[in-house]
């Protein structure tokens, strides 16, 4: 149910984003450090819409990895067996 959620929600998302890109056709001028272009609004909201999810995805997935090895690494103490032997 959850992942129809999050698809029904994507789709709205990409709605929303396609009424808006076809409403704005103006041009914006953009000023790099060593370039400068021109282009449309929604070009330019699309490009740092998905340098943002770049960087969320980055973040997230670099986060469930650390998570992933401070939980393998507290497992492995964990289940360390503790052996002690007694001499007879």
């Amino acid at each position: 149910m959850k992942l129809y959620l999050s698809v029904l929600v994507l789709f709205i998302f990409l709605a929303i984003a396609f009424v808006f890109g076809t409403q704005n056709e103006q041009i914006i001028e953009l000023n790099y450090i060593i370039a400068r272009s021109n282009i449309s609004v929604a070009m330019a909201v699309s490009i740092f819409t998905f340098i943002g999810f770049v960087i969320g995805m980055f973040t997230m997935f670099t986060f469930m990895i650390s998570r992933r090895i401070k939980r393998y690494k507290h497992n492995k103490s964990v289940a360390k067996p503790t052996t002690t032997e007694v001499s007879q």
